[in-house]
């Protein structure tokens, strides 16, 4: 599976570091309780595996690393510390570890500052104490203020948040409520995502009772409408569909998916995109650590699309972006995605001119049906 092939250019790396305290009923992520024993068996394995795989960024410049979850936090500074050894990344690399509120103490957070952690997101997802509640979080919003106000203090300047919103029974002014807190925040970036019921969540398995009490389609888009406003006058400037950032701060490594860097996964379930093939590790600790312990690679699924959907694939994702796409580095477009491109325009979901396409204020409402329809 996995070539031996070196190529120049830039990568990145994504570390899957499962542990939860508790599963979040809207959460489709592999994840495993917090507990010692498994701790160690992964970071066994993720031993193993980076000595199989870090041969392939030996002639690129690594860009970013993110260790993503899970609650990643959980796994410990010192276990955080031995992987960043492994990896000496350049000081230039943007190093992120996933948070949850409940989780952070300045004395932890000094911890991973030390271990070489230079960017946090924090998995906030509201600041009001109903809607947390109804996400079932094991937080309040006091919670969330006091864990950013921690990781800024403990010295680490780049501070992302998640929000999210069309949850059940939320109303117009718990959602004010919640962009209202934002203003004082020493925030830098902020991931803003509507829940969806993914299959194989509780929210789910509920999806019946609670679909009727999420907000209206008007009232969703009043409530997307006011958060880019907000953010917006705030300094952090929507540059993707569901990402806001201050200037300099736009994430490194989620830049990269939108881009197709490529990128090594490591952990059970992490995804890799390498020379032109997504793969993905067995979603299961002990069949992914018994895989790398007899020298077999921990891959259980690979596609390579090949032309033209891989060139539709990455035309659609890199649209995410409000900076558009440079339509010259397609050089390979078949004729009737041209065509394509042009009925988009034409029904008001793109801005096109013959060298440059970009989501149109409409077609950031309904990029679903734009990249369906490109790809």
């Amino acid at each position: 599976m996995f070539s031996k092939i070196r190529m120049s250019g830039s990568a990145s790396v994504y570390f899957h570091i499962p542990f939860c305290s508790r599963k979040c009923p809207y959460c489709h992520f592999y994840v495993l309780p917090d507990e010692e024993r498994f701790k160690t068996q992964l970071l066994s394995a993720l031993a193993l595996e980076w000595k199989t795989q870090s041969p392939l960024l030996a002639s690129k410049e690594l860009i970013s690393v993110y260790f993503g979850g899970g609650t990643p936090f959980l796994f410990g500074p010192a276990a955080i510390q031995t992987i960043i050894d492994w990896i000496k990344p350049p000081s230039s690399c943007e190093i992120t570890l996933e948070a949850n509120p409940e989780n952070v103490t300045l004395e932890l957070m000094q911890a991973y500052r030390e271990a070489g952690i230079n960017r946090v997101s924090i998995g906030v997802q509201s600041l009001d104490d109903t809607s947390l509640d109804t996400l079932k979080r094991t937080h309040n919003a006091e919670a969330a203020l006091r864990a950013i106000e921690q990781t800024k203090k403990a010295g680490i300047d780049n501070i992302s948040i998640d929000l999210m919103y069309d949850l059940p029974s939320q109303t117009f002014a718990s959602w004010e409520s919640t962009l209202s807190r934002l203003e004082e925040l020493p925030i830098t970036h902020l991931s803003l995502y509507n829940l969806t019921f993914e299959p194989h969540t509780v929210f789910f398995k509920h999806r019946k009772k609670l679909v009727p009490t999420v907000p209206s389609p008007t009232l969703s888009l009043r409530m997307l409408q006011t958060a880019v406003e907000r953010l917006e006058a705030l300094g952090l400037k929507r540059y993707e569909i569901s990402a806001f950032a201050k200037p300099g701060f736009a994430s490194k490594h989620n830049s990269g998916y939108w881009t197709a860097r490529p990128f090594l996964g490591f952990g059970p379930s992490a995804f890799s995109y390498w020379e032109g093939k997504r793969f993905q590790n067995a979603a299961n600790l002990s069949a992914y650590a018994k895989a790398l312990a007899e020298g077999r690679s921990p891959v259980d699924f690979s596609e390579a699309l090949a032309y033209p959907d891989n060139i539709h694939e990455l035309l659609a994702v890199r649209l995410r972006l409000l900076e558009g796409v440079d339509l010259t580095q397609f050089p390979q477009l078949p004729a009737n995605t041209h065509t394509i491109l042009r009925t988009l325009a034409a029904q008001g979901w793109l801005e096109l001119t013959p060298s440059h396409a970009k989501l149109s204020q409409e077609g950031l409402l309904f990029y679903d049906s734009v990249a369906a329809a490109i790809i």
